[in-house]
């Protein structure tokens, strides 16, 4: 059977824009659906705002529930050019009058010069040793000793690198001092303190005649002494409160308890150790404003345009109303307390609701109240166990709304299934759409070839009475 290749040509009808009619038509239901989805995705998207929210005031609880928050201390130097002062949660607080006396110097010993760095000195086996020397007498260290081989011939710069090669608690260098013989060694111990002092040994070494590496680097406090001591190995010397104390190091750690003091220079510093209310009253504030964001997220989530006549997504939402009037209730609870004086309630410490729903912060309450009983703030967002109070309850119920079965994650399940649903109406109704018109589009052609089959034999019919006629007429 002869087809038609463009539809409408054999019948001269506007098929194609009959077909478009009708295909425009079949696609409304198309239209509902998407219209929907475009609804649910909008209030998905809005939960998606919600629970940003909600984990940000999470967060902010949660770092109020640590009692670890309310346990920390600041320490602070009066001279910080004589001391730096630092508290771990150990510390307490309390007043310190420090006079350093003497700072903790590291030893350093140099050799006599020679005229070449790269020349022939000789061989042997250093014996390097760190330990505490006392009144020229040296005692070893646990450390033990490290033994260093040259060859026969060895440099200055050979007995340097052997020695920094052998990592025994002491840098070499070598000093140019200007001088007619200026390369001298020069051995320096890496610790301060006067238990890191240094005793180098030198013997042969198989037959090897060590005597010419002797004359540059043997160093005994107690007995031959071929290099100078230049620089003493000390402790640190200071008094807390009248107190002697000494260390091997300018980082003095536990002399006072949960102190650390890093000495810069001899003289007096008075350091205070008190509360860190500071950190506290920024937790704090955060707290505030988290709330407040999550407030603000809510009331632009559930706005109504008067103008528009138009609801923000989450308008009338039960969800949402659930989520605000649970926190709220969990804001205005009361704490169970120890002492009569103890805050029990957010207002106690200056924190109160205002009229737009948001919280607002009194600072000079908030103040008074971490100065006057910080313990009681602690317990009042910690609890007197470290896992109750505001910071913990309030971090447990909205950690509960978003989590797994929480009253948000089982309303964003439900928009996702209706998603999915709408998806397989969409599905199943573009096909069927599809379905329609390719039935249409088959009728359509057939009907076209018809009738141009019937314009044909019309044509021809016309045709043929014309001669007929024409022909009897002669």
């Amino acid at each position: 059977m002869p087809s038609i290749s463009t539809l409408g040509i054999g019948s001269g009808l506007d098929l194609n824009g009959l077909l478009s009619n009708i295909e425009k038509a079949e696609s409304g239901s198309l239209t509902a659906i998407t219209t929907q989805q475009a609804s649910y995705k909008t209030k998905l998207s809005a939960f998606g705002s919600l629970k940003s929210a909600l984990d940000g005031f999470q967060s902010a609880a949660a770092a109020l529930g640590k009692a670890s928050l309310f346990g920390t201390v600041t320490a602070t130097s009066s001279s910080t050019g004589t001391l730096a002062a630092s508290a771990d949660t150990t510390a307490v607080s309390g007043s310190y009058t420090i006079n350093v006396t003497q700072l903790a110097q590291a030893q350093s010993l140099v050799s006599a010069g020679q005229a070449s760095a790269t020349g022939a000195i000789g061989g042997g086996t250093i014996t390097l040793e760190l330990g505490r020397t006392d009144g020229g007498v040296f005692t070893p260290g646990s450390a033990g000793a490290t033994q260093i081989s040259l060859g026969a011939g060895s440099s200055l710069a050979d007995i340097r690198d052997a020695i920094n090669q052998a990592n025994a608690g002491v840098t070499a260098s070598i000093v140019n001092d200007g001088s007619g013989t200026p390369y001298r060694l020069a051995i320096a111990s890496n610790s301060t303190g006067a238990g890191a002092t240094l005793r180098i040994g030198v013997s042969d070494n198989g037959d090897i005649d060590s005597a010419a590496l002797a004359a540059v680097v043997a160093y005994d406090p107690a007995g031959t002494r071929a290099m100078t001591q230049t620089l003493a190995g000390l402790d640190a010397m200071l008094s807390i409160n009248g107190i002697e104390v000494s260390s091997g190091s300018n980082t003095v750690t536990g002399a006072a308890q949960g102190v650390t003091l890093n000495l810069q220079a001899t003289g007096t510093s008075n350091v205070a150790v008190k509360s860190d209310t500071s950190t506290i009253g920024n937790a704090i504030q955060s707290f505030v404003a988290a709330y407040n964001r999550l407030q603000g997220t809510m009331a632009n989530l559930t706005a109504y345009d008067p103008n528009s006549r138009s609801g923000s997504p989450l308008l009338g939402d039960g969800t949402t109303r659930a989520i605000q009037s649970q926190v709220r209730a969990a804001l205005n609870a009361v704490q169970p307390v120890a002492g009569s004086n103890a805050p029990s309630t957010l207002m106690d410490i200056g924190i109160g609701f205002q009229p737009d729903g948001t919280l607002s912060l009194d600072s000079k309450k908030l103040s008074d109240a971490l100065g006057g009983n910080l313990t009681g703030v602690q317990q009042l967002f910690s609890g007197a166990d470290g896992k109750s109070g505001f910071g913990n309850q309030i971090a447990g119920m909205v950690g509960g709304m978003t989590g797994y079965k929480g009253i948000l994650t089982n309303a964003k399940d439900g928009i996702d299934a209706t998603l999915r649903s709408l998806q397989d109406q969409y599905d199943a109704s573009s096909a069927r759409i599809d379905a329609t018109m390719a039935t249409y589009r088959s009728q359509f052609a057939q009907l076209d070839l018809l009738m141009s089959q019937m314009n044909s034999t019309s044509s021809y019919l016309t045709q043929q009475f014309n001669a007929m006629n024409a022909s009897g007429g002669k």
